[in-house]
């Protein structure tokens, strides 16, 4: 799995640049992260999932980007980070962009064997949303943990209701990354004087990292439709300073364990099996 290393070593260079000439490895204001996030799971999704290959090669499934969803049932809306679709055809563009446009609009850093897998992969293309098949959902929580807490639990908590609220059938992912560095620059508290004077926020960590991943386990999980949660969910801990220093995978505790049901390669493997199941007659 290709995803999380992909997502640790683009943020690990500095890209969003803010009003006052700072550049930032991650920026609450952006959704840059998640869409890297997103990006690297339908890639991985692509390698592993041979029916997925076969809609994207006949052109029966597209992806598409901040779709909003309708709950029907609720009349709730919301936008999704990215999701896999089968094409409206409605609105069609001339200039039809790819999952490897996108790569290169988000500033995606792959490596040479990442790169050559990716051009290996029939060319999934972004197109106007018919039916959602698929849809993402990725947050990050990289400082003031426990008081963010509340408000990431219900962001997330309302995209799968509202998901199954359009269609029962669609599959609801969820990514989070955790923050597990102690320390950190913010860039709401570091705008003007982050060169001279840098306001650093300081983290007890593993504690902080420990309630969150425990808050984010506590979110409904649904193993069959019909009932309410995530098909599948995955957690990444992280070490970001924000900083300009190197953005690190963390792979002890509080990070899921391989096998664990918020592992990310199990995430891959569920996702892969409930759409071979799910969308076999599409």
């Amino acid at each position: 799995m290709y995803g999380p290393e992909i997502l640790a070593r683009t943020l690990s260079r500095p890209s969003r640049r803010d009003r006052y000439g700072n550049s930032w490895q991650y920026h609450s204001r952006s959704d840059h992260h998640s869409k890297v996030a997103c990006w690297g799971i339908v890639f991985d999704l692509m390698r592993h999932c041979p029916l997925l290959r076969r809609h994207v090669e006949t052109r029966r499934v597209a992806f598409g980007i901040n779709h909003e969803m309708r709950d029907f049932t609720n009349d709730r809306k919301k936008d999704l980070d990215l999701v896999l679709c089968t094409p409206s055809g409605a609105g069609k563009n001339t200039r039809v962009r790819t999952l490897i446009d996108m790569a290169e609009e988000y500033q995606i850093i792959l490596s040479d064997d990442e790169r050559t897998m990716l051009h290996q992969l029939p060319l999934l293309e972004r197109a106007p949303v018919g039916s959602v098949l698929m849809a993402l959902e990725a947050k990050a929580c990289m400082t003031a943990h426990q008081r963010a807490l509340p408000r990431l639990y219900d962001e997330l908590n309302s995209s799968h209701l509202t998901v199954h609220g359009a269609s029962d059938q669609a599959i609801a992912a969820g990514f989070v990354m955790v923050n597990i560095a102690e320390h950190y620059l913010s860039p709401d508290l570091n705008k003007k004087h982050r060169a001279t004077e840098p306001e650093w926020s300081a983290h007890r960590q593993p504690k902080d990292a420990e309630i969150t991943v425990a808050k984010v386990a506590q979110l409904p999980r649904r193993s069959t439709t019909g009932d309410q949660g995530y098909d599948a969910l995955a957690i990444v801990v992280v070490s970001c300073s924000n900083d300009g220093s190197p953005v690190t995978l963390s792979d002890g505790p509080p990070a899921p364990r391989p096998g664990g049901n918020y592992h990310y390669a199990a995430m891959i493997d569920r996702l892969s099996a409930i759409y071979a199941t799910r969308f076999k007659d599409i």
